[in-house]
């Protein structure tokens, strides 16, 4: 609950400005001058004369949308204008009663009529604003629309254009040229800065600190993941065994930063002597993302296939496969980059579309032999999952996403012959980039789980069954959703929209319901049920035990406190939220209706388990009989009783029962209890003989009371025997069973010694006419031959 608590709040920071908290906490009785509509109307006329002409440039587009959804994102707090004006002259309006039907020839006192005009009045004009804005808002988002769809067009044309073959040979020289264009282009920016005087002065001056950076950097670049995987090797060894894990994951992030560093140093002194222009340093640029990539995809392919067997293996699968793995996630992360550079390239329009896709053709293959390979990983580890390790689901996502890998490799490349350079790089590039965001959700469970078990001093097995480290795997799943719609080519300002359509909030009749307003109900909601349960637990602990209350009433109250907490808790979550139940109505009018029909049984044993609180006619510990269960009570819902039975089973008893049906509580308002015994001598034996001897043997058995004293019964003469029933009082009737098994050894004991028989049941039986049952046996049939 505490850290539900926490993280309910540190959401309501992050995210309250942004999803409408600022708003509710100081509305804004925002007018008609806040916002220049005739601006707004000049701009919107040119947007839409634009989008009509059809020759604007998708960046500029990018532009106008971004400045609309300004513009909406105005008319949005603008519709909210005067509300509270608005409210106030509403409510006067209400108190004048219902209009007059003038029709039927109703009519009201002129006083009343002309304040109800007045009113009216006043009620359009507040109204005006919000109605003005409420236009503004429709038109903007209409705009976004039609801009939208216009993106979306460019973007299904460019990708399904189609290019030259690369696999011709003809155009094999293009690609060549390309290689010879990037060093000519390189040659001519470093020979055209250094050769003015001033350049070569300014280089050679800061000869030293380009020195001494292009060293460190080297350094780091080349020998910086090395010492870093040294380190965390060290650090996961030496560290005890809860944390280390988690210790050895956030080390280990040294392996891709500190070569990261290097690869900064570097270009920060290359760029300190200003010799390279713009196509250098998108080259530089590009370069850097073929290292991040190979670098990342080696620490990534580390952390899920461990080299070592001190970290948990994630998938169950040999060490051939484990290496091979590693080599193929290597491969996809160095060739990703080079893909990343040949688009750079591209946008610099250094290079033609020809030779782009000529010299992309073999690094889509190689991604292509990566992706078979990690599928092939996937298909065997999916093979060899057990039910206790994945479950079915488990092995059927592993065995999907292998069917996906191989099918990419598999049409990419063909694709990719075929002249569509865009399609296969829309296809090739984004799924190896999932399959790092997805590698990096998988490297991330083992030091979840570690941290979750040195912070509740708990192992790791129980880590691993904790419903937070399922939490926060759920969270960093939600928060890689826009990342990976980013992946596959979702714009920036499409998340903007998914957002700003969470901002507006759904509609329930005149009540909108934004995220903020949610955020609030939770907010609020999780505070009330700590302070309840905090309330309840110093109820329990402080002052019900110095109370004269027996449990059962103890249980009750700290019950009664916890229900009435929770609703008084819903209704502040409800207003705080500025919900308006009104708007719930037929929600709840609808839910009655399933009451008084489906969920009669249910609110049947809900009131018979009030009752049973209120009355209290079993508590918990009590030995009951209710129908044909006996057993203990162990705990009482509003809904159902739990009875643990002399066997060990739990029982779960509807609370209805209880009202309807007859219950023996053996043991409510004391432990006292009786027990009887009935046994029975042979015909002839001396009845006042045996009534003493009796006597003797109860009066000594331990748990039977002095007083009132036990009694010995001469019941009457039985078929087979003369009958005897042994009553006792007993102390504590849980031991029913034990004295009744003692008194049964001492009267079998002592009527040995004395010579007392226990007879058995003995039958005579008479036949009426025994000749019938003689039969006449058959002369033996005569053999044949």
């Amino acid at each position: 609950m505490r850290f539900v608590l926490v993280l309910l709040i540190v959401l309501a920071t992050a995210l309250g400005p942004g999803f409408g908290l600022a708003q509710q906490a100081a509305p804004a009785d925002t007018g008609e001058t806040t916002v220049d509509y005739a601006q707004w109307d000049e701009f919107a006329t040119a947007i839409e004369r634009l989008l009509a002409e059809g020759n604007a440039e998708t960046s500029r587009l990018e532009t106008f949308r971004e400045e609309i959804a300004g513009w909406r994102s105005r008319f949005l707090d603008a519709q909210s204008a005067n509300e509270t004006r608005i409210a106030t002259v509403q409510a006067q309006i209400d108190a004048l009663g219902p209009a007059p039907n003038a029709e039927a020839g109703e009519s009201e006192p002129d006083v009343i009529a002309e304040q109800r005009s007045r009113l009216t009045a006043q009620l359009e004009e507040a109204r005006a604003p919000g109605v003005r804005a409420t236009t503004a808002f429709n038109r903007a988002n209409g705009l976004i629309l039609e801009i939208d769809e216009e993106i979306r067009t460019r973007q299904r044309e460019a990708l399904l254009e189609a290019r030259p073959s690369p696999l011709n040979p003809a155009n094999w020289g293009a690609g060549v040229s390309a290689a010879q264009a990037v060093a000519d282009t390189i040659s001519e920016e470093i020979s055209g800065s250094l050769s003015t005087e001033w350049r070569r002065r300014a280089v050679r001056d800061g000869a030293p600190v380009t020195l001494g950076l292009t060293v460190i950097g080297l350094l780091l670049l080349t020998r910086g993941r090395r010492w870093m995987s040294r380190f965390t090797t060290w650090v996961q060894t030496r560290r005890r065994r809860r944390g280390r894990i988690l210790l050895g994951f956030c080390v280990s992030l040294g392996q891709v930063l500190l070569p990261m560093v290097g690869m900064g140093m570097l270009a920060g002194a290359i760029l300190s002597t200003d010799i390279l222009g713009p196509f250098g340093r998108a080259l530089l640029s590009g370069i850097g993302a073929v290292i991040f990539g190979g670098l990342s995809a080696v620490w990534l392919t580390g952390r899920v296939f461990p080299r070592g067997e001190d970290l948990p293996a994630t998938f169950d699968v040999s060490v051939e496969i484990q290496r091979s793995a590693r080599r193929s996630g290597t491969l996809v992360g160095v060739l990703t980059g080079f893909a990343v550079l040949l688009s750079q390239l591209a946008d610099a329009a250094v290079i033609e579309p020809v030779a782009e896709a000529v010299l992309a053709l073999p690094v889509y293959a190689g991604l292509a032999f990566g992706f078979f390979w990690l599928g092939r990983v996937l298909k065997a580890a999916s093979v060899r999952a057990t039910e206790d390790e994945g479950s079915r689901f488990g092995k059927r996502i592993l065995a999907v996403l292998a069917q996906a890998l191989m099918g990419v490799a598999i049409v990419g490349p063909v694709i990719a012959a075929l002249g569509y350079h865009n399609f296969a790089d829309a296809l090739m590039v984004p799924t190896a980039m999932t399959l790092g965001l997805v590698g990096l959700g998988i490297a991330f469970q083992a030091p979840i789980r570690d941290g979750y078990a040195w912070m509740t001093r708990s192992d790791i097995e129980e880590a691993r069954a904790a419903l937070v480290p399922v939490l926060t795997n759920f969270l960093l799943a939600l928060a890689a959703l826009p990342v990976l719609a980013l992946i596959w080519g979702t714009r920036p300002a499409e998340i903007g929209e998914f957002y700003a359509r969470l901002e507006e909030g759904i509609t329930f009749g005149e009540t909108r319901v934004t995220p903020g307003d949610i955020l609030a109900v939770l907010l609020v909601l999780g505070i009330g049920i700590a302070l309840t349960r905090l309330f309840q637990s110093a109820l329990r602990i402080t002052v019900l035990p110095r109370t004269r209350l027996d449990i059962g009433a103890q249980n009750a109250a700290v019950s009664f406190a916890g229900y009435a907490g929770i609703a008084l808790s819903a209704l502040l979550a409800v207003n705080a939220g500025g919900i308006d139940l009104t708007a719930l109505a037929v929600v709840f009018g609808a839910l009655s209706v399933g009451i008084g029909f489906g969920l009669q049984n249910v609110v049947q044993n809900f009131v018979a388990g009030i009752i049973l609180l209120i009355e209290r006619p079993i508590s918990e510990g009590d030995w009951i009989e209710v129908g044909s269960q006996m057993g203990i009570v162990k705990d009482i819902s509003v809904r159902s009783t739990t009875i643990e039975t002399f066997d060990k089973q739990q029982v779960i008893v509807p609370n209805a029962d209880f009202i309807s049906a007859p219950v023996t509580n053996w043991t409510r308002g004391s432990q006292i209890g009786r027990a009887t015994v009935n046994v029975g001598v042979a015909y002839g034996t001396d009845t006042r003989r045996v009534q003493h001897i009796l006597e003797e043997i109860v009066r000594d058995v331990e748990n039977v009371a002095k007083y009132p004293e036990p009694g010995v019964d001469f019941l009457g003469f039985g078929a087979d025997s003369l009958d005897f029933r042994v009553r006792a009082i007993l102390l504590d009737v849980n031991k029913i069973m034990q004295v009744k098994t003692e008194l049964n050894h001492r009267i079998a004991e002592r009527f040995v010694a004395e010579g007392i028989e226990i007879p058995f049941a003995q039958r005579d039986i008479w036949l009426r006419n025994p000749e019938a049952l003689r039969a006449e046996t058959p002369p033996p049939a005569a053999e044949e031959g």
